[in-house]
């Protein structure tokens, strides 16, 4: 998915924004990214973080940097902030989104007017580059931006860094969240609230769809009003939001245990010794079945952190399950002989998570219940560039439908999705058993949708619920 995070600040910015940018590593497995406006110029810095954390690859950066403005970003996918020169001036720019429509944009700005795009390895184009290329399309950098906003199929949040402050503007349909922090002389915007936290910022307040600021360290103005409609994402909340972020008010950790609670409140019957939650997005939907049901959590995996600091996982699949499996420490005196109710906050492949259950089975458990914290994934995401995103045939659900209706992938429709997804018909039953079977878990049950926007507490008509019901 990745996260941006800006300040603007009287005082030199350039620890804020290191420890602010590192806070979104959660965000993104590939690069991070940091700008910051000296005297002398954008002084920009970027660095692969496949295999080591953030912090590792930047601490020597930033004794060459000073400023007290500036930009960062963790990205899962291109190099970014960006330096731009252009018509509308000198910037700096990072972005969030995913966009659907790339080839069609390319070829209407080559077709309009002299322009050339620097071609990356694979023939591909940076997102971010096209970006800048669109709001060099209009009248200045807020139009610009709106271009942007409007011509993009899917999402884009955007920070542009400019000598007299800087730009934040959120997604059209506030797919992805934009918040603003405030201390005395200084603001911030950032993709995760708790990012400027500990660096002396407080919550001011979210950025709705589509919404333009512009921030310096006297003052925030919209300079573009927010639209009504929103559709954030509400796997958010369930997954990828850090426990202690806040979106739209609705705290990551409180929403996981209100989730759990519901969840335990269909299984009042399950004989089992201990609650467990999958780490580490697994553990605050755990902790809630196991306030609910009186049943004693217990943590038979524990998660090596001094060298698995942050979710390193690379794109090879047997490589994916092997280092979650390395991750992992079983502790053989919780194990052997018990039954666990088992919480993952979602199940998209399923390959990891069997591999996890079997772990546990090899270790003397006796019985596994793996409960999902959000309905089945029935949609691979469109809108956001998820770490986790996959083609539809990847998903677990997709595979087992072909299975049962005996049909080839491509005469699968959204009808047929529609009644698999319904928690209420036989097909979704039969589905979930066929999971089940094929995973090797000894029950299976996914949370419903309704549970799920409950937990939330968010108007469902403001969330995003395409990938498991088709609906944007």
């Amino acid at each position: 998915m990745g996260g941006v995070i800006g300040f603007v600040s009287k005082q030199d910015c350039v620890m804020d924004l290191f420890f602010g940018t590192d806070y979104h590593s959660h965000l993104g497995t590939k690069r991070g990214g940091m700008c910051i406006l000296q005297e002398e110029g954008f002084n920009r810095t970027i660095h692969n973080i496949e295999n080591s954390p953030f912090r590792s690859k930047f601490e020597s950066d930033i004794e060459e940097m000073k400023g007290n403005m500036g930009i960062g970003v963790i990205s899962d996918g291109d190099p970014q902030p960006l330096t731009v020169y252009s018509r509308q001036g000198d910037y700096a720019i990072a972005t969030v989104g995913r966009i659907n429509n790339k080839r069609e944009i390319v070829k209407d700005l080559l077709k309009d007017r002299p322009s050339q795009f620097m071609s990356m390895s694979g023939g591909g184009i940076n997102n971010t580059e096209l970006i800048a290329a669109l709001i060099s399309t209009g009248r200045d950098i807020v139009d610009g931006i709106r271009v942007a906003q409007a011509k993009v199929d899917g999402s884009v949040t955007i920070l542009v860094l400019t000598d007299a402050g800087l730009y934040a503007a959120r997604d059209k349909y506030g797919r992805t969240p934009l918040i603003i922090g405030k201390k005395d002389g200084a603001y911030a915007a950032a993709s995760e609230s708790f990012a400027f936290i500990n660096v002396g910022y407080k919550y001011e307040r979210e950025l709705g769809p589509a919404e333009i600021a512009f921030l310096t360290a006297d003052s925030i103005e919209t300079v573009v009003e927010p639209q009504e409609g929103m559709r954030i994402c509400a796997f958010l909340w369930t997954y990828f939001g850090y426990t202690t972020s806040i979106y739209e008010g609705r705290n990551v950790e409180l929403m996981r245990n209100r989730n759990g609670e519901l969840l335990a409140e269909k299984d009042e019957d399950l004989d089992v010794d201990y609650v467990a939650g999958v780490p580490d997005s697994g553990i605050a939907h755990a902790l809630g079945y196991a306030n609910k049901s009186r049943i004693p959590y217990a943590r038979p995996l524990i998660k090596y952190t001094p060298t698995w600091p942050r979710s390193f996982m690379p794109q090879n699949q047997k490589a994916r399950t092997l280092i979650a499996k390395m991750k992992l420490v079983p502790v053989f005196q919780i194990i052997k002989g018990k039954k666990f109710v088992l919480i993952d906050d979602s199940i998209v492949r399923g390959t990891q998570l069997s591999e996890t259950v079997s772990y546990l089975t090899e270790n003397g458990a006796e019985e596994i219940h793996v409960r999902s914290a959000c309905p089945p994934i029935m949609y691979g995401c469109k809108f956001l560039n998820f770490a986790r995103s996959v083609s539809d045939l990847e998903l677990i659900t997709r595979r087992v439908i072909c299975e049962l209706e005996k049909i080839d992938k491509d005469d699968i429709s959204d009808e047929m999705l529609a009644e698999y997804a319904d928690s209420k018909s036989q097909k979704h039953a039969a589905m979930v058993e066929e999971i089940r079977k094929g995973l090797k878990f000894d029950s299976l049950r996914f949370q419903e949708l309704e549970n799920i926007i409950e937990a939330v507490g968010v108007d469902k008509c403001k969330l995003c619920t395409y990938c498991w019901n088709g609906k944007e």
